[in-house]
């Protein structure tokens, strides 16, 4: 199996499900910023959580915004990132940038934020968007020092975010109202790639997929 391929999926998948779970059911725009793996997998997977009208993709390069963007239907390369993030319902960062990529005064009432990239010892998620709003995790070891947890969380108290299992098991409240912003970051967790290799695995035998190798 390839590692790199589970472990864009899943990495993905989580910050989808994320949106799902947290973002307004009634969600129109979404934006992604960043067009490598990561973008690629978004704009893949987000029209199978909401009714998106159009998703935006952002980049350092417009070039890759544009390559990107011609993949999905209804996707679309745009240069300016704070209009782009302005209008949005939902934003997703995948970026892998060493600083913020977005400022929080342009993400609107009622917004889902989420953020995938990793690059410490800070990162493209906005320090105050995280400690402002309410805050969910995959596992409250984000909050570790890096590199096991996220430069962006650094200093913040962790009994004040939740995790999205603690959502999707019913014991913790998601979104609370149509106007809150709620912000997911995501920091990888081997487990998950452990699993998602695992249902590849067991899908393979099921369809009589891959192959023996000797040694």
């Amino acid at each position: 199996m390839d590692g790199t391929y589970i472990t864009g999926i899943r990495t993905a998948a989580a910050a989808v499900l994320s949106a799902r779970m947290l973002s307004r059911s009634d969600s129109q725009i979404a934006t992604v910023i960043g067009a490598g793996v990561q973008g690629r997998e978004h704009i893949r997977l987000l029209p199978l959580i909401r009714g998106f009208k159009r998703i935006n993709i952002c980049s350092l390069r417009f070039e890759h915004a544009q390559k990107l963007a011609a993949r999905s239907e209804i996707a679309r390369a745009v240069a300016d990132v704070e209009a782009a993030v302005r209008e949005s319902d939902v934003v997703c960062l995948a970026a892998h940038s060493p600083t913020p990529v977005i400022r929080p005064e342009w993400v609107k009432r009622g917004t889902h934020v989420s953020s995938v990239g990793y690059c410490p010892p800070n990162g493209e998620l906005p320090r105050n968007l995280a400690k402002e709003h309410r805050l969910f995790v995959e596992t409250l070891d984000a909050f570790q020092p890096t590199p096991v947890g996220c430069g962006e969380l650094e200093g913040l108290d962790p009994s004040k975010a939740t995790t999205l299992g603690a959502v999707a098991l019913g014991r913790k409240a998601g979104r609370l109202s149509d106007v809150e912003i709620t912000v997911y970051k995501g920091m990888g967790v081997a487990m998950e790639d452990m699993v998602a290799a695992n249902l590849a695995y067991q899908r393979a035998k099921r369809e009589g997929g891959g192959g023996v190798v000797v040694l």
